[in-house]
């Protein structure tokens, strides 16, 4: 899809377009022309702008692995988005996506 078009229906809020892109995750990769890594990888960084919740967290770092996503491109994620979301940000996101990847950062400091 050009990306003026994608813009303009992004802008107006077109009914039919965000029926398309926000109800089917195939569907919104397919119009966004992500892989399935760089979507995975976006979703990640909105989650840590957003300060989302540690179920969140889980389900996109599922998918992203799924994905073929490297758990140092996952971490490096949260480095890349430090100078626009800032530290606060990436500090609470840090042990949840540790605790989505299987390791407890309150164990780890503890030992």
């Amino acid at each position: 899809m050009d990306h003026h078009h994608a813009l303009l229906m992004l802008s107006v809020r077109d009914r039919a377009f965000f029926t398309l892109v926000d109800q089917d995750e195939q569907d919104n990769l397919y119009v966004s022309e992500l892989s399935a890594q760089q979507a995975a990888l976006a979703r990640l960084a909105a989650l840590v702008a957003l300060d989302g919740a540690q179920v969140s967290y889980i389900h996109v770092v599922e998918e992203a692995l799924s994905a073929g996503v490297s758990v140092d491109d996952l971490v490096g994620t949260l480095i890349a988005v430090m100078p626009s979301t800032g530290a606060d940000r990436v500090v609470s996101a840090a042990p949840k996506l540790a605790l989505a990847l299987g390791y407890d950062i309150d164990a780890a400091l503890e030992a």
